[in-house]
Formats: C-alpha cells, sequence, structure tokens
C-alpha cells in the first residue's frame, strides 16, 4: 500500500476576523481546510470579497489567523517569532500580485534582484540570478528599462522574475492576469504554468478567469470562506 504524499503547505480549520466600527465582526475565513502538494499549480477562483486575497496573505505569513494553523512540511509557521517568519517569507514564498509594485526608479534588472539582496546575497550572485530568470521570462533585452518604459505585460513578467529569483519552494499569486488584456493576460499564465513545469515550484494563483482557469490541472472555489475542490468548471 502506497503511503498518501504529506502536504508541503497546509491549512488547518483557518479562521479570519475583521472588526469593523459600526459593523462588529466580519468573518471572512471560516475553518477553512487546504493542502498544496509539492509542485502543484493550483487555481482558486471565488466571487469579489470571497476571501481569496486574505487567504494568500494568511498562507504566506503576511497575516495571523484568527484561529485555527498553517503548516508547512508538518511544522506550525505562527508559533515563530517575526524575524524567524520574514525569513520563512524570503527564502521559502515568492509574491506576484495584480499590481506589480515595481520600485518606478529602478531598472527591471535592480527590481529582480531586491529580494536577493534584502536577504544579503552577494551582489554579484543576486545580478547573475535576476539575469537569467529575466532571460527566462524573455525580458533579457530589457534589463535596464524602468517599469515605466515597460509594457503592462513586461512589467508583470518582472514581477514574475523578482518572486522567481529566490527559488521559492512556493509561489502565491493574487490575480496576476487581473489588470492585462486577454492575449497578454494568457501568455503570463502560460509562461507561469510552464515555469511551473520547469522548476517544480508549487503555485496558488488566485485568478477570477474561469476560461484561463481550465488549463490549471486542479481547481479550487472559494465560498462562504471554505473551500470547494472542483475537478472541471
Amino acid at each position: 500500500m502506497t503511503e498518501a504524499r504529506a502536504p508541503l503547505l497546509e491549512a488547518r480549520a483557518l479562521r479570519k476576523d475583521y472588526w469593523l466600527p459600526g459593523k462588529g465582526r466580519i468573518e471572512v475565513l471560516r475553518g477553512l481546510d487546504l493542502a498544496l502538494h509539492e509542485g502543484e499549480v493550483v487555481a482558486l477562483l471565488g466571487k469579489s470579497g470571497a476571501g481569496k486575497s486574505t487567504l494568500l496573505h494568511v498562507l504566506g505569513t503576511l497575516d495571523e489567523p484568527s484561529a485555527g494553523e498553517v503548516f508547512f512540511e508538518g511544522e506550525p509557521l505562527f508559533g515563530r517569532d517575526e524575524a524567524e517568519l520574514a525569513r520563512f517569507r524570503n527564502h521559502t514564498i515568492g509574491f506576484v500580485f495584480q499590481s506589480h509594485h515595481l520600485l518606478p526608479d529602478f531598472s527591471a534588472l535592480e527590481n529582480t534582484m531586491m529580494p536577493l539582496l534584502v536577504r544579503r546575497e552577494e551582489r554579484r550572485r543576486a545580478e547573475r540570478a535576476a539575469r537569467e530568470i529575466l532571460e527566462r521570462v524573455g525580458l533579457g533585452h530589457r534589463l535596464d528599462h524602468r517599469p515605466g518604459e515597460l509594457s503592462g505585460g513586461e512589467q508583470q513578467r518582472v514581477a514574475l522574475a523578482r518572486a522567481l529569483a529566490t527559488r521559492p519552494r512556493i509561489l502565491l499569486a493574487d490575480e496576476p492576469t487581473g489588470n492585462l488584456d486577454p492575449k497578454t493576460g494568457k501568455e503570463v499564465q502560460d509562461l507561469l504554468l510552464e515555469l511551473n513545469r520547469e522548476l517544480g515550484i508549487t503555485a496558488l494563483v488566485v485568478t477570477h478567469n474561469e476560461s484561463l482557469a481550465r488549463d490549471f490541472p486542479r481547481r479550487l472555489y472559494m465560498e462562504g470562506g471554505r473551500i470547494v475542490e472542483r475537478s472541471a468548471l
């Protein structure tokens, strides 16, 4: 009998509440369970306000749950202090957001190097790694261009390269194609899927586009603050 694979990242009974003046407690995540296995690439869909972004922030340790726990390789994350969590994020998680959050005064190469420099990589090594991943995403000819000199699709490719420059174990992407036209969005998503196959990175990608989500081998839907698995859309 084959032993079941343990999840790489797992959420158990995850809850997240917010208190709003005049409205009281708002329940966003309601006892949510989720397991992601090594090398998986998963699409996460749901209506606006369903808590998809909140879930990514908690999974990436940018925000603490109100209850429940997140485990990485079977070890709980939220018992760690902030310095340990920051180290975990920098070495293990890559983030891509709908708004690329590139630094406008820095080149594509410099933006991609940033997370490597933050973790005190030697500058020459950081530059070499950034060049390699930018070339891989098709921007080897745009290394010295600043964000304002790049198209929307190119800026999102830089954001993807920046997230992957550290060779993270997990990529969390929040609507990475949301601000792009359909053709460019499809190109960025195809690139993401290709890099997943090539690098073996585990990826959870929030998207509102059910048509694009059909390309993902596993699809999840957020409903009532919980996860519903769907094999087809």
